[in-house]
């Protein structure tokens, strides 16, 4: 079953507005350690990113749910359930694929898909079961500290509690870890990223925990 958030609270990201919120997005996640590693190149870093992103909500807006703060963009979520967790082949050519690697270019999604073949690795470990995946989450640099990211968070776990479905997330930042505790997560992984110097949290929140 789909779980959707109060459409009252949040809003759905429409296609349209997907290069929007890609820039939003590349700023948030411009000095994210993994991006870091992704685009070495500070130069090329935001427009590879915002086209990293595009596709990334390109695939979340066909098999999940993405989720904006308001028409302001100044937050983006996006969300899978277990199914569409896995990026196949042809779910990647419905999202995009070839412009997705014309935008990043070669060196740049080597090391995308080799980041991302081992974090699968360790979510099919985890989260064998039912589950839904915050697949990710940013909020504009100028809105950080402003409880936008409660807003994208909160309506989602709370229907999540309804149908008894626990969350899996993976963070490379250190300090969201706390954040993510505050919702009911809790560390079941930290690990290096083989062949990088990327630190890895894989957090899991049970359902039914209601905090507030």
């Amino acid at each position: 079953m789909e779980v959707l958030a109060d459409s009252s609270v949040l809003h759905r990201l429409k296609k349209e507005h997907i290069g929007s919120a890609a820039e939003m997005l590349a700023r948030a996640f411009w000095q994210d350690s993994k991006m870091d590693y992704f685009v070495p190149d500070e130069g090329n870093r935001l427009k590879i990113a915002r086209h990293h992103f595009e596709f990334l909500l390109r695939y979340g807006l066909i098999y999940g749910e993405v989720y904006t703060t308001s028409p302001h963009f100044e937050g983006v979520a996006v969300w899978l359930p277990q199914k569409n967790v896995e990026i196949t082949l042809w779910r990647a050519l419905r999202a995009g694929l070839f412009r997705f690697r014309k935008g990043v270019g070669k060196e740049a999604l080597e090391r995308i898909l080799s980041f991302s073949d081992y974090l699968d690795t360790l979510h099919r470990r985890h989260m064998p079961g039912p589950h839904h995946y915050l697949f990710f989450i940013g909020v504009d640099p100028t809105c950080q500290g402003k409880g936008y990211a409660s807003r994208l968070i909160r309506p989602v776990l709370a229907r999540l509690d309804g149908e008894g479905l626990p969350c899996y997330l993976v963070t490379q930042n250190e300090q969201n870890v706390a954040l993510y505790e505050h919702y009911g997560f809790r560390v079941i992984e930290k690990s290096l990223i083989p062949g990088t110097e990327v630190e890895s949290w894989a957090m899991v929140r049970e359902a039914g925990l209601n905090r507030s």
